[in-house]
């Protein structure tokens, strides 16, 4: 990946691959689990593009047998090189147990030289925004769409679980925000600079400048002032990319435990649920000596908190308001780079500040993978579709949502999306009338006519208007 900045060295560290990026393996292999369901080959072949830490190869492992497949199902795993999992190792090993499983190293723009054999199944999460940020934009992103129908079989699936971006015709709408929190505008302070600087990102025409008011006066987001309320006039993208990078660094602050506790994020401790549904939970957490933050913070958090067995356990909403203020306290003096706080500020910066997490909406993300896989190096043409109502999903996170109602006064819903995609025959035109009903559901017209123009003839017709909705050639 040449002129790539993957952070490689923290992408791999244990506290990260092992336990920040090992998490919701039942969601990441749900589609996986459906698409063996619908799969007819004898020998099912799974390929998961990153595995990470191996959460979803170990909720397969232990889904296989009752799930009443075969036991020689083959799972071939590709990872980038020199990222290694102790968790991973455990979970092939799991595997291995249900049917086979092995690894092999290198980038997903190459994947279709990396195996030798086509896959019955595809399996990716949060793949196409790490190849998006650190694998040529948009152009390497086509690419890897280009690559996956030359590995799977006709009638395979590519199952895609990835950040939900947002509900608007485009990702370059412009919308209003206010920011009223301290830690919020120190964030937006610090992050925004930076990433519309260093980031890959779409956002550089005129239209998709970023206009910050306090005080109805234009201020540049570097001199923000975090007591004073902002206004943000800018590309709803760019709003998605502030609150979900928000959220992703204060998770890796309470991991580091730099703010003088460490909250249970992973394991049965983090589902001691209140009320699911609306997000509302129990936080456990321990203490770790760290002695910077004032000491009024922590006793009002103890105050608030119960001790159970060997650590403390307090409401969601209690813990939220008093991290909040730790947070900006970390924030003020990360800013100024100093010490542990500083390190930790520059570890997430570095690994995922730079991410572009929403570069589509799922509008535009059915049809550019629709309309690019058509373009695949293949004799018998195929195009990636969902064919079925059900295999487009949007799984809502119910706790960082409710965080995010108390922390914003208008926040972007936060959520996961996930498509199952088949590999379906240009020539089939069932399927394809299955798949262009699907879309229907999702995709503006301007989509639609872009996935229309596909002929089974080999040739596209190019151009995205006059084309009447359902009048697809089949």
């Amino acid at each position: 990946m040449p002129g790539s900045t993957f952070s490689t060295i923290l992408k791999t560290s244990a506290g990260y691959i092992d336990i920040a990026a090992n998490a919701h393996g039942e969601e990441k292999a749900f589609l996986v689990l459906k698409a063996l369901q619908r799969i007819r080959h004898s020998i099912p072949h799974i390929v998961e593009v990153g595995p990470g830490g191996g959460s979803a190869v170990a909720y397969l492992a232990s889904q296989l047998p009752s799930a009443q497949h075969p036991d020689d199902v083959r799972m071939t795993l590709v990872e980038v090189p020199g990222v290694t999992s102790a968790t991973l190792e455990e979970a092939m090993h799991a595997f291995n147990r249900a049917g086979t499983c092995r690894l092999v190293t290198g980038f997903a723009q190459d994947v279709g030289t990396i195996l030798t054999e086509p896959a019955d199944v595809i399996s990716a999460s949060a793949l196409l925004h790490e190849v998006y940020s650190y694998g040529g934009g948009y152009h390497g992103l086509h690419g890897v769409i280009r690559t996956l129908p030359t590995v799977l079989r006709p009638g395979g699936m590519f199952a895609y679980r990835d950040v939900y971006a947002v509900k608007a015709a485009s990702l370059h709408d412009r919308v209003m925000q206010t920011y009223t929190s301290r830690s919020w505008l120190r964030f937006l302070r610090m992050f925004l600079p930076q990433y519309l600087q260093e980031g890959t990102h779409p956002y550089h025409s005129a239209s998709d400048l970023v206009v910050l008011r306090q005080d109805s006066r234009i201020v540049p987001a570097q001199n923000l002032d975090e007591r004073t309320s902002a206004v943000a006039a800018g590309p709803v993208g760019v709003f998605r990319e502030v609150q979900r990078h928000c959220i992703t660094l204060r998770d890796h602050v309470w991991r580091s435990g730099v703010l003088g506790f460490r909250p249970y994020l992973e394991g049965p401790l983090a589902g001691d649920w209140i009320d699911a549904r609306h997000g509302h939970k129990r936080v456990h957490y321990t203490m770790t000596g760290i002695d910077w933050l004032p000491d009024s913070q922590k006793t009002m958090l103890l105050a608030l908190s119960e001790c159970y067995l060997d650590h403390y356990t307090v409401d969601g909403d209690i813990f939220d308001e008093c991290t909040d203020i730790a947070l900006n306290s970390f924030l003020d003096v990360a800013e100024r780079g100093d010490g542990e706080c500083g390190d930790v500020w520059k570890k997430w910066a570095t690994r995922e500040g730079r991410e572009t997490y929403a570069y589509m909406t799922l509008d535009a993300l059915l049809a550019a993978i629709a309309v690019h896989s058509t373009e695949a190096a293949q004799e018998e043409r195929t195009v990636l579709m969902p064919v079925t109502a059900a295999d487009v999903i949007r799984r809502d996170r119910a706790y960082y949502n409710r965080y995010l109602r108390r922390a914003l006064p208008n926040p972007l819903k936060d959520a996961k999306q996930m498509v199952l995609f088949s590999n379906v025959p240009v020539a089939d035109s069932g399927a394809l009338a299955q798949g262009m009903q699907v879309l229907q559901q999702w995709c503006s017209k301007g989509s639609l006519a872009r996935v229309y123009s596909l002929q089974p003839s080999g040739r596209r017709l190019h151009g995205d208007g006059g084309v009447p909705a359902g009048s697809a050639s089949r």
